[in-house]
């Protein structure tokens, strides 16, 4: 009922900056709460940040990654600065008919319903 599309994704020299994009389409409102994950080669998918009335980031990427919202473009966005080689791996935008809660694990793939295809971000040294 969404369709999720990232885009964005690229080669930068560590320090360097990337700004992502997740355009939904579909059923919108069904994409109250949505997300971004990542998952390097021979891991498991980390969660990154996600975005509903509020915004939540992981450990390793606060202060360096902002995420937003259009909501009028249906458009979701991950602004990375300063970014490192271990931020290489696949991004995916996700997105989910619940609104945020306190108790929601939000920081679980499990949470989210729908996914993007994902795209690619390597940083070099």
């Amino acid at each position: 009922q969404v369709q999720l599309v990232e885009s964005g994704g690229g080669l930068v020299q560590a320090g360097g900056s990337l700004r992502l994009s997740c355009a939904a389409s579909g059923r919108t409102a069904s994409s109250n709460t949505m997300g971004w994950f990542r998952q390097a080669p021979g891991k498991e998918r980390d969660f990154v940040a996600f975005i509903s009335w509020t915004t939540r980031y992981a450990d390793s990427v606060k202060g360096r990654f902002t995420i937003s919202r259009d909501i009028a473009k249906s458009t979701m966005y991950l602004q990375m600065n300063s970014l490192k080689p271990e931020d290489t791996a696949i991004y995916y935008c996700a997105a989910d008919p619940k609104s945020f809660n306190s108790g929601m694990p939000y920081f679980s793939p499990h949470e989210y319903h729908y996914w993007g295809q994902g795209t690619q971000v390597t940083v070099s040294s």
